[in-house]
């Protein structure tokens, strides 16, 4: 059984048929298909080709369905193939009826996983904080992309001088304290600089190179049994692949808190799982246990 963590409908040229076709290719089960939705004006216009762009394109950024991911679209997956699919949900906090909304979107369609939450605001407001909470006692996990504001510099003033979103490493470290009852996925860039303890992923998104032991996330594990790790993007890739050896200790370490997730349709997730000469039950934990245990209060 192979579970991917993080996937998008209708996302980097892959429509519903080649989505299927991919996830046998690879052998994966079922797939956590996740919404994005965000205002028009908080994601890079040079991105929408990655995405479906009649949707992405609408200035109604109140309207239901808005974003580079609308919601509705992983519905369409989920009803054409309910095996294959878990469905995501992350409406945009800041907005009056995001809460109703996605309770809503629990009780009528399934949802099982708020996410993915990719927003230009501090995870940790108020508004945030309440719709977690609510998740943490439904059994629903959350999965947050991070990135820096230092680190994405677009070099011009418009439409914006950086893409930065959530936040800071303490912004998670304080929702982890304030919502414990709530699972929370670290992804991305501004997440997954910090399996070193350094401050490179300040300065750019994909740091390379040795990693110094005792990084903000083997910390933050150590600390938050709350916190998990999707393993997914390049970002994933990259920081995992810095050390191979602080790698599979780390993994050995907290063996119940990583997901093998894509976010894209390639298969270098896999190949470094599988070269880490992990024992057979932990790899089980990272390609499918992990997952259906955070989903299973949904069931």
């Amino acid at each position: 059984m192979i579970i991917d963590a993080h996937n998008h409908a209708d996302w980097h040229g892959h429509n519903f048929d080649k989505f299927i076709a991919n996830m046998d290719k690879f052998n994966i089960d079922k797939t956590w298909i996740l919404s994005w939705e965000a205002p028009c004006d908080e994601y890079d216009p040079e991105s929408i080709p990655a995405f479906p762009l009649a949707r992405s394109l609408s200035t109604d950024t109140g309207a239901a369905g808005s974003g580079p991911v609308p919601f509705e679209l992983g519905l369409e997956y989920k009803t054409k193939a309910p095996d294959r699919f878990i469905l995501g949900y992350a409406p945009d906090p800041r907005r009056p009826d995001a809460h109703a909304r996605l309770r809503s979107a629990v009780d009528i369609y399934g949802v099982r996983v708020c996410g993915e939450l990719k927003l230009r605001m501090m995870y940790d407001n108020p508004d945030a904080l309440r719709m977690y909470r609510w998740c943490g006692e439904k059994g629903i996990p959350v999965t947050l992309h991070f990135d820096y504001d230092t680190a994405t510099s677009t070099g011009r003033n418009f439409p914006r001088p950086n893409w930065w979103y959530g936040g800071d490493i303490d912004v998670l470290e304080r929702m982890l304290r304030l919502c414990p009852e709530t699972n929370f996925l670290g992804h991305a860039p501004g997440f997954w600089c910090h399996i070193s303890d350094d401050d490179l992923g300040l300065k750019v998104s994909y740091p390379r190179g040795p990693v110094v032991p005792g990084g903000r996330i083997e910390r933050l594990l150590g600390m938050y049994p709350n916190l998990y790790c999707d393993m997914s993007a390049g970002s994933c890739h990259i920081a995992l692949s810095r050390d191979p050896e602080y790698t599979r200790r780390l993994i050995m370490a907290f063996p119940d808190r990583f997901l093998y997730a894509r976010d894209y349709f390639d298969n270098i997730h896999q190949d470094l799982i599988e070269s880490l000469a992990l024992p057979e039950d932990i790899r089980a934990m990272l390609y499918h246990r992990n997952a259906e245990r955070l989903t299973s209060k949904t069931e």
